[in-house]
């Protein structure tokens, strides 16, 4: 090869191959400036990687956690929150007169003719903090010094599917883990014979499905392990053989998915198999003592309303105490639904028949909700237990009749306590009619930034590769509600 052939197979060496293949071996000056300025381009793109490789965002983002564990008291269809802790008296005044209000898509409003309608039960001031409550919840009037009531959620659709849907994964449409999912994701569980998340079912399973307890595209041992209210708490928990066979049927069981996963490759779904296998044997010993309140003493029974004379009252006492000994046994994430007592969408969705049945709920819910807070307490766990009491929207502050509201996400109240939250206050405001947040507006994003932050978890750096992205339960919203930390 001679000298000069030589010199020009040297200089396309040192440029992109569609570049060297030009005429004649050597690039134009055209072709030299495009190479040398992708060549700038990947230099760039190697410095950041570089740099975020430098700089690894914590899985988690741990923080300082103020609370260990979260207990969600669902109050699935809508409580009205005009009606229960957001007292409007110019409503009140109103009440019966037309109602002077432009429809949007927040209010999912039925009917002509509508007009305000006041509120159905009376209101009074409670507590040293002397917040507003209704009749409706006598028991939780007693505690109501604990609790942080914010009146200015907002949702995004006037439909239970996705508000349920929302309030749980953070997202209305498409398939997410639930924010219980998220939590023992983010957190784990402070005890291996039991499960991380833990649903206290009752015997309803609310709009939206059974995706508002799964684990989405997250480990199969992160989603809920229901628990029923009354017979067998969960199926198949009492052992079909002596320890001893078990204990070599699962041995067993572990060679076999450990030489699946040497032939497939697929460890994450293998792992997650035996992980579920695993802690459901040990489920079969310590969930038993769990939910059985038997040995509890007659004045604990007796606070939590077990001996009251309805199933349904005495189905959710028991629900409410065995959540304070899940979380008390180091359970991460405790979920409490409603019953559903009649033929409805669900427990408090009236759009007639308001009177009657939010009474019903109320007298289902208050007492055992209200012992809840007082055991945490006297046992030192509320300091360190997150309580959420929540539905998935309000209702409409007018009515077509007299005994109804409507679907409403434009404004509504929830209530937290414990767990690092200030006790006996307010924070947000809906309008004089309580139609629309107007101080504070706050999204779900925000109600699960806070609980994430309170569990001492970065709800921004909580995330997980999916779908070609970083994925977290807040998705691109969220902000941690500070106003409202003790």
């Amino acid at each position: 090869m001679s000298t000069e052939r030589r010199a020009k197979r040297r200089a396309a060496s040192c440029l992109p191959r569609s570049t060297a293949a030009c005429e004649g071996g050597l690039p134009t000056r055209r072709q030299l400036l495009r190479a040398a300025g992708a060549g700038l381009a990947w230099t760039a793109c190697a410095g950041l990687s570089q740099l975020r490789a430098a700089t690894p965002r914590p899985q988690a983002g741990r923080l300082r956690p103020a609370a260990r564990s979260v207990v969600f008291l669902f109050m699935d269809g809508g409580v009205s929150h005009v009606d229960t802790f957001d007292y409007k008296p110019e409503l009140a005044k109103r009440s019966g007169q037309p109602a002077d209000w432009t429809p949007d898509a927040r209010s999912q409003a039925v009917g002509q003719g509508r007009t305000w309608l006041g509120p159905l039960w009376p209101f009074a001031r409670h507590g040293q903090s002397g917040l507003w409550a209704s009749s409706l919840f006598p028991h939780l009037a007693s505690v109501i010094d604990e609790l942080c009531i914010v009146r200015s959620l907002t949702g995004e659709t006037p439909l239970h599917g996705q508000q349920n849907l929302l309030l749980h994964t953070g997202r209305s449409i498409g398939v997410g883990p639930s924010m219980g999912a998220w939590v023992v994701h983010g957190r784990g569980s402070e005890n291996d014979d039991l499960p991380g998340y833990v649903l206290l079912n009752n015997d309803w399973v609310p709009n939206g499905g059974a995706q508002n307890f799964g684990s989405g595209f997250l480990p199969a041992t992160c989603q809920a392990s229901t628990v029923r209210p009354s017979g067998q708490p969960i199926d198949n928990i009492v052992p079909a053989d002596p320890w001893p066979l078990q204990r070599a049927k699962l041995d067993y069981l572990a060679q076999q998915n450990a030489a699946a996963t040497a032939r497939r490759g697929d460890a994450d779904a293998i792992e997650a198999a035996i992980g579920t296998y695993e802690t459901a044997a040990r489920m079969q010993i310590a969930l038993p003592e769990i939910c059985d309140v038997s040995r509890e003493t007659a004045a604990t029974r007796a606070l939590y309303g077990l001996d009251r004379p309805h199933d349904f009252d005495r189905h959710y006492a028991l629900q409410c105490l065995r959540a304070r000994r899940l979380v008390e046994a180091g359970v991460r994430f405790v979920e409490v639904t409603c019953p559903l007592t009649h033929a409805n969408n669900a427990p408090w969705d009236q759009h007639s028949g308001l009177r009657q049945y939010h009474a019903e709920n109320a007298r289902i819910t208050d007492q055992p909700v209200a012992a809840l807070l007082k055991d945490l307490k006297q046992r030192g766990l509320l300091d360190e237990t997150l309580v959420v009491w929540a539905g998935e929207m309000g209702r409409t502050p007018h009515s077509a009749g007299t005994d109804g509201r409507d679907h409403h996400v434009a404004g509504y109240t929830v209530w937290m306590a414990g767990g690092g939250i200030r006790g006996g206050m307010t924070f947000g405001a809906t309008d004089e009619m309580g139609m629309a947040a107007v101080e504070n507006p706050l999204d779900v994003h925000d109600l699960h930034a806070t609980l994430l932050h309170q569990l001492g978890v970065d709800h921004e750096h909580l995330t997980v590769r999916f779908g070609g992205r970083d994925v977290r339960l807040t998705d691109v919203h969220g902000r941690v509600i500070r106003q409202i930390l003790a």
